[in-house]
């Protein structure tokens, strides 16, 4: 991997340590020209012409997107966010009276909002699985819940966002089918960092952002819906993209992944997105895992040499998500005190439904990319030691 080359080609890394990548990584030029270019385009002779200019690129983005995760080009839609597509996967499942909804101690707020909504509207039941003693889903209580039927979908996150364990996605995948239930994944941490083959993870339904590790524009992101599951899936709005009239009474859905897509979207965050995946793609999936979790793992070694740092990561498999805190210090004063040494990292407050019990729940995230450099994870520690 070229890093001159690719920090050459991020702007963003000539002003300050950007330790943001998962709440909204950098973006590469090739991606800012292909959004800027539309959108000069558009200027010029109109969105509609612009967009007829571009009609091969956006079929072409099918196929990329697909690539990144192992789906057909007619198993992807895109829509304006992971949190977007998130719901869409979620609402069209056909939801009765008892049903039974699986999740993790460590859900987003927004996915935790609409399992309370299903349960409300449906009167379905949303049952935690517990953690294992490593902090990721224990697959044996997983199957014990699985085993008790009833359960229509299985929803959690690839990566949570508060802490850089790695669930165990294929083997919950695995127990999901043979129990005959959906598996719903929030990707939206790990689309960009990881490779992702749909089939080897048994998922059925996927949901990926733009902004995070795959570097795309903000607004963006992208659907996976397995070609066997989407006959039994009906999006809760439609327009004349998801689906067409056949009479005064009658209309009929698009039958495949674009069913769950909005006619009017941002044309120019899509070419966007569609670039940032063949950047990812061109650099390698394999190659940016590795450079990634080296560096996440350099930075966690020297976080913990620092007295009073507690590194907060769990998991047997971490991701490029590092968390800490302070004994003295919180972790809002510590974000404060990085950023005007000019090191980018978060406060994550998990805001999150299931984890009450996990503390303290604000630490410092710094978030790695593969266009960091040592150098600048060595600099990181150091204006730490200075500060503490």
């Amino acid at each position: 991997m070229d890093i001159e080359r690719i920090r050459e080609e991020t702007p963003g890394t000539r002003t300050a340590v950007h330790l943001n990548a998962a709440g909204s990584a950098l973006t590469a030029r090739p991606v800012l020209d292909a959004v800027v270019g539309h959108l000069t385009l558009e200027s010029e002779i109109g969105g509609y012409d612009a967009a007829g200019q571009v009609d091969d690129r956006l079929e072409e983005g099918y196929t990329i997107a697909g690539r990144l995760v192992g789906a057909a080009p007619d198993e992807i839609a895109f829509t304006e966010s992971a949190t977007r597509a998130w719901d869409q996967a979620f609402y069209a499942v056909p939801f009765k009276p008892g049903d039974r909804v699986l999740t993790t101690t460590s859900e987003y707020s927004s996915s935790v909002l609409a399992y309370l909504q299903s349960a409300r509207r449906h009167g379905t039941s949303v049952e935690v699985v517990p953690d294992d003693g490593n902090g990721t889903i224990d697959l044996e209580a997983l199957e014990r819940e699985l085993a008790r039927g009833g359960v229509r979908l299985v929803s959690l996150n690839h990566m949570p966002t508060h802490d850089g364990l790695i669930n165990p996605v294929a083997e919950v995948g695995a127990l999901a089918r043979a129990h005959g239930a959906l598996f719903l994944l929030d990707a939206c941490q790990s689309v960009g960092q990881l490779p992702i083959d749909v089939d080897a993870l048994n998922v059925d339904l996927l949901s990926a952002t733009g902004r995070k590790f795959l570097r795309g524009p903000r607004g963006t992101g992208f659907l996976y819906v397995r070609r066997s599951v989407l006959p039994q899936l009906e999006p809760q709005v439609v327009d004349l993209r998801s689906a067409d009239l056949t009479g005064p009474d009658g209309f009929a859905l698009r039958p495949d992944a674009r069913r769950f897509e909005s006619w009017e979207r941002s044309v120019a965050g899509q070419l966007g997105l569609v670039k940032a995946a063949e950047y990812a793609l061109d650099l390698g999936l394999d190659a940016i895992a590795e450079r990634v979790q080296a560096l996440a793992a350099r930075l966690r070694t020297a976080l913990a040499d620092l007295p009073g740092v507690t590194v907060r990561d769990r998991g047997l498999h971490q991701s490029g998500i590092v968390t800490f805190t302070h004994a003295q210090h919180s972790a809002h004063t510590l974000v404060e005190r990085l950023a005007a040494a000019g090191v980018v990292a978060k406060v994550s407050e998990q805001t999150y439904r299931y984890d009450e019990g996990v503390a303290p729940r604000a630490r410092v995230r710094a978030s790695v990319h593969y266009y960091n450099t040592e150098e600048e994870l060595d600099r990181t520690v150091d204006v730490l030691a200075s500060l503490l």
